[in-house]
């Protein structure tokens, strides 16, 4: 199916459920959601498939999968790249943005439900977190994409990696505000982070070629607020030709006549934060093409050789169809969480902070 259109407070319930219980029936007893049946779970994914079954009902669900997260960490506050249940799939590293997504995760349900409780019951997972990843940013702002097996820094950033990361400190400032639990050395964090995406591209891509081939490093950072208004108007029209096809979707990368269900979703998300509603209630009108019939959607379709490519429908996919239809639709209180940047008055913070603490 190709062509559906939406608009604000017109939310496809019954288009989108079969969707949202694609990934209930992907989600295992303990909570953990794979990227398929028998596929491995990696923490970013699981996040976006997490707050997909937000979005469509499933709290219950969606608290599961945070309790999962929670239950896998380790002391350092980090997870591994991937799970199999409940067996370490990779262990030879711990990815920065990884680890900081479930700040993401945790204020996208509290928006969504506010439930207090459950805020208050991740906390510590998320304030470990995110220790955890300000421990790797250096001096000049950036922030080291992983940590190898033994922990030592990978040397090197990545835009979109990054560009994931400011975002989630914001959500992470906004739980600390919630709590009473003021961290303004998060929010430095994420103001020296956002000046080195801005005016540093020295500190990135410095020890491999330049990943700037890929759609995610041209629209990550309009989409996590690194650039809004014109700057971001501009970002997104300085590429548009060279990773969007018509009638189709958004190219993984530039060189690979691959577009991609996901990325398409985001870049969706993108446009809305600046402020192309048009184009982006276009794009997203493409991408049902790409659903099958139990609601699920394939990663991508391969242009030259026309072909569904892999041979996959995962989770996060269908998180972020349902992200992207929240953000359209206003269905949900989470729907501008990723198409506006939205961070709690500093003084009001600290105030908060002080009487909590008398």
């Amino acid at each position: 199916m190709s062509g559906l259109y939406l608009s604000r407070g017109l939310f496809p319930h019954e288009f989108l459920r079969p969707t949202v219980q694609f990934i209930l029936d992907t989600q295992l007893p303990s909570g953990e959601i794979p990227w398929f049946d028998g596929g491995y779970t990696d923490p970013w994914d699981h996040v976006e498939a997490a707050m997909g079954l937000a979005i469509g009902g499933e709290h219950q669900a969606a608290r599961r999968a945070y309790a999962w997260l929670a239950r896998m960490q380790l002391a350092d506050g980090s997870w591994w790249a991937s799970y199999r249940g409940e067996e370490i799939d990779n262990c030879e590293r711990r990815e920065s943005n990884f680890v900081a997504y479930i700040a993401t995760g945790v204020w996208h349900y509290y928006l969504v439900t506010g439930e207090r409780d459950f805020l208050e019951e991740m906390w510590p997972t998320v304030e470990r977190a995110i220790g955890f990843v300000l421990s790797l940013q250096t001096g000049h702002g950036e922030i080291h994409w992983a940590v190898d097996a033994d922990g030592s820094p990978k040397g090197d950033a990545l835009v979109t990696g990054c560009s994931s990361i400011y975002k989630s400190l914001e959500c992470a400032v906004n739980i600390a505000h919630a709590l009473a639990k003021p961290r303004p050395q998060w929010r430095c964090a994420r103001e020296a982070l956002g000046a080195a995406l801005r005016h540093k591209p020295q500190r990135f891509d410095r020890t491999w070629a330049s990943k700037s081939r890929y759609s995610m490093d041209w629209f990550y950072p309009v989409l996590a607020g690194v650039y809004t208004g014109r700057e971001a108007q501009a970002r997104l029209a300085a590429r548009w030709d060279e990773f969007v096809e018509d009638q189709l979707g958004c190219r993984c990368e530039k060189q690979e006549p691959w577009v991609t269900i996901a990325e398409s979703c985001e870049l969706v998300m993108a446009l809305l934060a600046a402020g192309d509603h048009a184009r982006a209630v276009e794009v997203y009108s493409w991408l049902h093409q790409w659903r099958t019939e139990d609601g699920s959607y394939w990663t991508g379709y391969q242009l030259v050789e026309d072909l569904l490519w892999p041979d996959e429908k995962p989770t996060w996919t269908a998180g972020a169809i349902l992200l992207a239809a929240d953000a359209l639709t206003g269905h949900t209180a989470a729907a501008e969480l990723f198409t506006r940047v939205q961070l709690p008055d500093e003084e009001a913070t600290a105030r908060r902070g002080e009487r909590n603490s008398l």
